[in-house]
């Protein structure tokens, strides 16, 4: 065995005897080396521990007896002072060393903090530029000029939007521009110009098959004025002979409410044929231009037969006329329903009621010879064509063959069109209540309208706490802006070049907006621009009768594209190319609260990301469903009521 380890012996003074001298022994951790000590003298420390001789198992004593312990060199009497004033020295030293370390290695975390963030913008900023319009050079700007005709005006056109604060996506129209210049000479995508088709099911139309008697309408008459415009009108036509064939009454051909939004005086039969639609629905009900002479003079409101659209619900069921109407027809002979739309339910209804109701707006409801002659001039013209489309009939009647024959030039191929709905008149955005980069001054003039057009909104928005725009439209409750249809056109793959019908007046933001949308798709068209000031000049201030024009151009469109799904003109084009189209005459439906999300991305996203993530969201929405209880027929007619399913 080894000897044990002597202790340690500190002399005391010159004037101390030996014997007094303090002994320290080395296992006490208050002599062991600290961390910091070099390896090897550690081992030495502890191999001396164990009985091994090491430089520090005896004491070095000078010659004088007064320096005391020598430790690497050094006198530790003399260093750390003694007893408990050198223990207390030496943790404070320990201290000292501990806490510089800290401080050190938090410098180091910083230090390596700031150089992160520094790379991280470096990285971002060398992105973003890339990401931007690219400086041309004599070849690139050649290529393209040729490739695609953008020359280099529509780029500095582009740049002078980026100054206008009226605009959301400066960044993405660049990109778009950008992306349609270089991708003119590229392929479209195969399933651009058609509609998802499920193998399985084959509809047609059928909404003009009967199975019953007409009705004799004696149980009186039934007048309404339906409010709204030419969309909203048409729809309340075809709710009031659903309701009048239910209560056994005598149609009165509906009056149209003047409008303080529309301003427009026209009636039923400025916008549609009055003899068509009385002969064509008389197997079903009974109609008649104007009351009997001896009800005309009756006073219907002192006689309480005057039914506003208050006094009804919207999307109220049968029973409630059973319930309300039908006794005042009983008792007075006349009722008459004032403000009438929207107030009948689609679900419950009986299976040949909902017919009629397909009946009504697929077949009885043609246009006037003025417009439908118009309207097949505004589609010729934009298909450049000798062959009709599938629904042009079905839209103009005979008048597509006198337009052929007028016109002498055409092209032999037949040129595709897509119509796009803005859905962005003042009113909507008003009503809608969200913001569209206008500031202060896109605010106040928003608010003043409402107090004009929408009071009780107005006094809603000051007595409650609505959401605000950012929320409205991270939920899809706000109308995609012309911008934001653009950007969704060039992120599905239209080119450049496409023939673009704009349908829809006085865009809110003026020739602005529109000058932004056909920097990108300069084949971009509106009726005013298409048709001559002759021709277009019968329909000046008849908003309704303009309305139905573009009713046309959108439906006999290849392609149509829609920006709010609440539109009643989105609603009737869309139900009207599923009612004629076969399965062959797509829809883009836009689900706002999907694309909402990938707006608001606009200033990092990339453009390749962006063009995903819009298709994506798009196609899941192209597939035509079938009907779900509760849900519009004129919207979506595929249904067995309105069509027939073949096997």
């Amino acid at each position: 065995m080894s000897p044990p380890s002597s202790p340690l012996i500190v002399e005391s003074p010159a004037s101390a005897p030996l014997q007094q001298a303090e002994e320290i022994d080395l296992s006490s951790p208050r002599i062991r080396p600290h961390p910091s000590t070099p390896r090897r003298y550690s081992r030495e420390y502890e191999a001396s521990g164990s009985g091994g001789r090491s430089r520090f198992s005896s004491p070095q004593r000078s010659g004088s007896g007064s320096e005391g312990l020598r430790w690497f060199g050094l006198d530790v009497v003399g260093f750390f002072g003694s007893g408990r004033e050198g223990r207390e020295r030496q943790r404070q030293q320990r201290m000292k060393r501990k806490v510089g370390r800290v401080v050190w290695y938090r410098r180091k975390v910083v230090v390596a903090i700031l150089v992160l963030v520094v790379i991280f913008f470096v990285v971002n900023w060398w992105m973003l530029s890339r990401l931007s319009i690219p400086k041309m050079g004599g070849r690139r700007r050649k290529a393209l000029s040729e490739n695609s005709s953008f020359i280099e005006g529509d780029w500095k056109k582009l740049a002078k939007l980026k100054k206008s604060p009226k605009f959301l996506h400066d960044r993405m129209l660049a990109l778009a521009a950008h992306a349609l210049a270089e991708g003119q000479s590229k392929p479209e995508p195969k399933d651009l110009w058609k509609e998802p088709l499920d193998p399985s099911e084959t509809w047609s139309p059928c909404a003009d098959k009967r199975k019953w008697l007409p009705n004799d309408g004696k149980n009186g008459y039934l007048m309404v004025t339906a409010n709204g415009g030419m969309n909203q009108q048409r729809v309340a036509v075809c709710n009031a002979v659903v309701v009048a064939r239910f209560l056994n009454a005598t149609l009165v051909i509906p009056k149209f409410m003047y409008s303080s939004v529309w301003r427009d005086v026209s009636q039923f039969g400025d916008i549609y044929q009055e003899e068509y639609f009385i002969n064509y629905l008389t197997p079903d009900i009974q109609i008649v231009k104007e009351l009997p002479v001896e009800l005309q003079s009756l006073d219907l409101e002192a006689i309480g037969s005057v039914v506003t659209d208050a006094d009804i619900r919207k999307e109220a069921q049968l029973s409630f006329f059973v319930k309300n109407i039908l006794p005042l027809l009983h008792q007075n002979k006349v009722v008459h329903l004032v403000g009438f739309g929207n107030r009948l339910a689609f679900d419950p209804m009986p299976f040949e009621l909902q017919r009629l109701r397909c009946r009504c707006n697929f077949h009885a409801l043609q246009f006037t010879p003025k417009i439908q002659e118009t309207g097949a001039l505004l589609v010729q013209k934009m298909r450049l064509a000798r062959h009709p489309g599938p629904l042009d009939r079905h839209l103009v009647g005979s008048y597509t063959d006198a337009i052929l024959k007028k016109r002498k030039v055409l092209a032999k191929k037949a040129s595709k069109y897509l119509s796009l709905h803005l859905r962005f008149e003042i009113d909507m955005v008003a009503h809608s209540l969200c913001d569209y980069g206008g500031g202060e001054e896109e605010r106040k003039e928003l608010e003043a309208y409402r107090e004009i057009h929408f009071p009780a909104l107005t006094q809603l928005k000051k007595n409650k706490n609505l959401p605000p725009p950012a929320a409205l439209r991270s939920e899809g409750l706000c109308p995609l802006s012309p911008e934001e249809a653009i950007l969704m056109l060039a992120a599905l793959g239209f080119k450049r070049d496409t023939r673009i019908f704009l349908a829809g007046a006085n865009i809110y933001g003026g020739q602005a907006r529109l000058d932004a949308l056909s920097n990108l798709f300069p084949n971009m068209v509106t009726k005013e621009k298409l048709l001559t000031s002759s021709e277009i000049e019968p329909f000046q201030n008849f908003s309704s009768q303009l309305a139905a024009l573009d009713f046309i151009a959108c439906t006999a469109s290849d392609v149509f594209a829609m920006t709010d799904s609440g539109s009643q003109l989105s609603s009737l084009v869309s139900g009207f190319r599923t009612y004629y189209g076969g399965g062959n005459m797509p829809t883009i439906r836009p689900n706002k609260r999907r694309l909402a999300g990938i707006f608001m991305k606009n200033s990092t996203i990339e453009w390749k990301i962006f063009e995903q993530r819009v298709r994506k969201a798009v196609r899941q929405t192209k597939h035509v469903q079938s009907r779900t209880v509760s849900r519009s027929v004129y919207r979506n007619p595929r249904c067995r009521e309105c069509m027939c399913l073949k096997d």
